[in-house]
């Protein structure tokens, strides 16, 4: 099958880098089609591809999948072996319920904190909500790598579609967030962050990002 992806700017497109991690990371191959979310034709741009306007959209054999999360479920049905969601059932279970929630959640952090995958612009005080949501989130943390610390780094124990979901979430702790103690954290989160940031691809992103934010001073 001929995949290609459409997304934003790696440098604040968040929803883009959940199906270009789980891609990459499972060897998937795909054609990059990016568009410039601050050109003035981006939506006009967008909509040659996608009927929702927005990025990212997964190009399949002339099928459209238009969102994230569905992007990776249709991935996890179409490449099995690719094990994009875990195998054992509890795990994928506990895997999907928190894609969900991230997917769907988690609006104050969203607003207050922005991706900005190369900035460092550390936040002294949260609002409450915005606090509350990093609590949040550094429990699903904890809980599921307590559940499954023994299989490996990640929340699953092996990478999973559950990694690419929250992995923009973890971009955001270095620039804003980069002591997670005040929320909870007893070292656990701060570790997983750090095990995303080890993967080679989190390094191409961040490169691609580089490549983006130096075209665009050059003009």
């Amino acid at each position: 099958m001929v995949y290609q992806l459409v997304i934003g700017n790696r440098n604040t497109s968040s929803w883009s880098l959940r199906p270009w991690l789980a891609m990459r990371h499972a060897g998937i191959a795909f054609q990059e089609v990016n568009i410039d979310l601050r050109a003035p034709d981006a939506k006009a741009q967008i909509l040659k591809h996608s009927p929702s306007g927005k990025v990212p959209a997964l190009l399949a054999n002339g099928r459209v999948i238009w969102d994230s999360l569905a992007i990776l479920e249709f991935l996890g049905e179409t490449h099995v072996q690719a094990a994009l969601w875990p195998r054992v059932a509890a795990a994928r279970a506990l895997a999907r319920c928190i894609s969900a929630e991230m997917h769907s959640g988690f609006q104050a952090l969203r607003e207050h904190c922005p991706m900005d995958f190369l900035g460092c612009a550390p936040k002294a005080r949260l609002p409450k909500p915005v606090a509350a949501d990093v609590r949040r989130i550094v429990a699903i943390w904890q809980d599921c790598r307590r559940r499954h610390g023994s299989a490996g780094p990640f929340l699953a124990g092996r990478f999973s579609a559950a990694d690419a979901l929250h992995a923009p979430v973890a971009s955001r702790v270095g620039p804003y967030l980069p002591n997670l103690a005040p929320y909870g954290d007893d070292g656990t989160a701060q570790a997983y962050v750090e095990a995303l940031f080890a993967l080679p691809e989190m390094g191409e992103w961040a490169k691609g990002a580089r490549e983006q934010m130096r075209r665009v001073s050059e003009i």
